[in-house]
C-alpha cells in the first residue's frame, strides 16, 4: 500500500459503474476532482445485478478491514429491472426480491464503521428506441423499459428514505436535461460524457449538503502535501513562488 493514506471513497455496482472511467465518465470526473484528496476506488461489474452483489458484499467490503472506505457510492437496478427471461434466466430480480437486496447491502455497509457514508444511485431511464436498434444479434429479446426503470428507481429511493440513506434518483434527474435521449448515453443505456457530468453535478451536490463532520465535499477536505515550497513556479515579481497544489483551470467544468 502506498502512502499518506487517504480517504477511499468506493464506486460499487454493475456496467454503469464498471464504465466510469471510459469516455469522460463519472468516475474519472471524481477522480480528477479529489485528486490528492481522496482516492477513489473502483468495484463494478459489468451486467451484475443486487443478488449478484451480495454474493460478493463480504469480499468487497469485509467487516474486518484494517481501513474502511469514508464513502461508498452504490449502483444497481438498472439489470435487475429488465424484463423477464421465459427460461429463468438472465438479470431480472422481482421488485420485492430487489428491495430486500439492496436492503441487505445497506444494511452490511452501514455496519462497516461509524464513519462510512453511503450515496445510492437510482437507475436512470433509457433511450427505448436506441436500445431496440442497438441491440446485438448475439443476445436473446431483451426487455428494458422506462416503465421498469421508474418502478424500482421508486423502490430505491422509498427504501433509502426508510434507512436514511442519501440516495440520487437518477430516472428523474436524466430526464430534467433537454434532449437526454440523445445526449446522455453511447447506446441508449450506459452513459455519454454528458450523462456522468449529470452524476457528478448529483454526487457533488449530496456532498456539499451533507451534515457529515468530517465533510467529504472536495472544497472542505484538505489537499495533500500543499504547503508552499520555493521549488514551485516562480511568479511575476521574481521573489516569491506560485503554489499550484488547488488549482482547478485545467478543469473544462469548474465543480461546485
Amino acid at each position: 500500500m502506498v502512502g499518506p493514506v487517504r480517504p477511499q471513497f468506493v464506486l460499487f455496482g454493475s456496467s454503469i459503474v464498471q464504465l466510469s472511467f471510459s469516455n469522460g465518465g463519472w468516475g474519472a470526473i471524481l477522480a480528477d476532482v479529489y485528486a490528492r484528496k481522496a482516492d477513489i476506488l473502483l468495484r463494478g461489474y459489468y451486467g451484475w445485478n443486487s443478488r449478484r452483489a451480495l454474493e460478493v458484499l463480504d469480499h468487497v467490503f469485509p467487516k474486518d478491514a484494517a481501513t474502511q472506505p469514508s464513502l461508498i457510492i452504490t449502483y444497481f437496478g438498472g439489470n435487475d429491472s429488465m424484463g423477464p427471461h421465459p427460461s429463468g434466466l438472465g438479470p431480472h430480480v422481482p421488485l420485492p426480491e430487489y428491495i430486500e437486496n439492496m436492503r441487505k447491502i445497506a444494511i452490511h455497509l452501514k455496519s462497516l464503521s461509524d464513519s462510512t457514508h453511503l450515496i445510492f444511485l437510482t437507475c436512470p431511464p433509457v433511450d427505448e428506441e436506441r436500445v431496440l436498434k442497438n441491440t446485438s444479434e448475439v443476445f436473446s429479446h431483451l426487455v428494458r423499459t422506462n416503465e421498469l426503470c421508474k418502478t424500482y428507481s421508486e423502490a430505491c429511493v422509498k427504501l433509502c428514505h426508510e434507512l436514511d440513506v442519501k440516495v440520487i434518483n437518477l430516472f428523474t434527474a436524466f430526464q430534467q436535461r433537454d434532449n437526454w435521449t440523445t445526449n446522455c448515453f453511447t447506446d441508449g443505456v450506459h452513459l455519454s460524457a454528458e450523462g456522468s457530468k449529470i452524476v457528478v453535478a448529483e454526487i457533488l451536490k449530496v456532498l456539499k449538503e451533507a451534515e457529515w463532520n468530517p465533510s467529504l465535499h472536495w472544497k472542505s477536505m484538505p489537499t495533500e502535501f500543499s504547503d508552499d515550497s520555493p521549488y514551485d513556479l516562480v511568479a511575476a515579481d521574481g521573489k516569491t513562488t506560485l503554489n499550484p497544489s488547488d488549482w482547478t483551470f485545467h478543469r473544462a467544468v469548474q465543480w461546485d
